[in-house]
């Protein structure tokens, strides 16, 4: 009888399947954004699967005139999705999908934009300036990205970059309130035994990690010596560093781990909690 409602319920949901990405567009972009490609094919379907399920749930608006076609909607959706390869039933993508559903809209720009800040200092004053952006998440609300910044992830000389991973990254840290550096956590995390636990074994990594970049960079800065590989933008706050460091992870992996091998360790518990084989 579990084994009738089980089918019944698969069937259910693959009646509302979207159309599937048509072979030739979704070849084009596994060449275009090489980090994409997976060496297990039923891994690489799943993206594919996950992808389509996000354009069909997605609204991509253009700003400025842009036009957003169907190889940018792509570019964006499998980059998004890639966080979300290995979370959720195999045969459920909308479980996966559930991190990204308090929002619908990505509002796509011909380029960089300007974006008004406000911030107070330890005197109370208010000092409000324009920021020079490639993308933004707002909580609970769209995704705004700079399709010039998108379509040059990972190529930055081997830096790992993509502005989608980044602002899909802030989503996923948005979902259990204010963005703060760390996401909800799965139950029996890295075997912690309690949500509060669960945090402080995140943190216990990632902040000595954050707080290493931004000595790294100051020393830099003041003294000449090497900028860190990793995007010295991540040692503004936490809660740059956690999307910086996802960036790196997902496009440029090895050296990545190469670089930070406790943060692979940690990100791997959280992205692919079955220890699934890349």
């Amino acid at each position: 009888m579990l084994e009738f409602v089980r089918r019944l319920w698969h069937w259910i949901e693959d009646l509302g399947a979207p159309a599937p990405i048509p072979d030739a567009l979704w070849l084009t972009t596994l060449a275009r954004y090489p980090f994409l490609a997976q060496k297990d094919e039923k891994v690489g379907a799943r993206l594919r699967l996950l992808a389509a399920h996000f354009l069909n749930q997605k609204e991509f608006t253009g700003a400025n005139g842009l036009e957003v076609s169907d190889a940018m909607a792509v570019a964006i959706a499998a980059q998004a999705c890639l966080p979300l390869l290995h979370l959720g039933p195999p045969r459920r993508p909308q479980a996966a999908l559930a991190w990204y559903d308090d929002f619908v809209g990505i509002v796509v720009q011909p380029h960089d934009v300007y974006a008004r800040r406000e911030v107070m200092d330890e005197a109370g004053v208010v000092h409000r300036y324009k920021e020079l952006i490639a993308g933004e998440a707002m909580d609970r609300g769209p995704v705004m990205l700079s399709w010039p910044a998108v379509e040059v992830a990972g190529s930055h000389g081997g830096i790992g970059h993509s502005v989608v991973i980044h602002e899909f990254i802030h989503k996923m840290d948005m979902k259990g309130g204010d963005a703060d550096g760390c996401p909800p956590l799965p139950p029996g995390f890295m075997g912690t035994q309690s949500v509060r636990a669960a945090r402080a074994a995140w943190l216990a990594v990632l902040v000595p990690a954050y707080q290493a970049l931004r000595q790294q960079v100051s020393l830099a800065e003041r003294f000449g010596q090497p900028m860190p590989w990793l995007d010295a933008y991540g040692a503004t706050s936490l809660v740059e560093f956690f999307p910086v460091a996802c960036e790196a992870y997902f496009v440029q992996r090895a050296r990545f781990t190469e670089e930070r091998p406790e943060l692979t360790t940690l990100f791997d518990a959280l992205f692919d909690p079955r220890g699934v084989a890349r």
